[in-house]
């Protein structure tokens, strides 16, 4: 267990942490930056081609919606989040080496939490929905639930 921490005044280090960048909650509100990789070329097959092109474009889309996205524009990552989807892409369909960098990216681009955490960034409270949240949970209450607050002896004594 170990002794108690020291108070401020008397510990050694007092190196100050650095703060998190709090991203909205909802994420990127604008539409997506273009891709700004060619298409993908795949021999003697079209169709897996344009499944391929399908599939980098909703992926893409997706991602730009994230809160992370928030911090790739203020960074101009556009290039490396791209990057990113295409080895997803290609990972998807099996390619090792693809998966791997896919990995690394998904490290360097925020996108899994020790990542966030990594790059001090968190996604901020959604207060609002919260409180809609709690509101509709009130709601729900059965009429029994809601009779519950008449005291019984009352209702027997009148």
């Amino acid at each position: 267990m170990g002794p108690p921490p020291k108070p401020d005044g008397q510990r050694r280090r007092r190196n100050a942490t650095v703060a998190m960048t709090r991203l909205p909650a909802e994420g990127r509100q604008e539409p997506p930056p273009a891709y700004p990789l060619p298409r993908m070329t795949v021999k003697d097959d079209e169709g897996l081609a344009e499944v391929m092109a399908e599939r980098e474009a909703d992926l893409w889309a997706e991602l730009w919606s994230t809160p992370q996205a928030v911090m790739w524009e203020r960074t101009r990552a556009t290039l490396t989040v791209a990057r990113f989807v295409r080895f997803s892409v290609l990972a998807e369909g099996g390619n090792v080496k693809a998966a791997t960098e896919a990995r690394q990216l998904e490290d360097r681009l925020g996108l899994n939490p020790q990542a966030m955490l990594r790059l001090r960034w968190e996604v901020a409270p959604d207060e609002v929905a919260e409180q809609r949240q709690e509101r509709s949970g009130r709601a729900r209450k059965t009429a029994r639930q809601r009779l519950k607050v008449v005291d019984s002896d009352a209702v027997a004594g009148s």
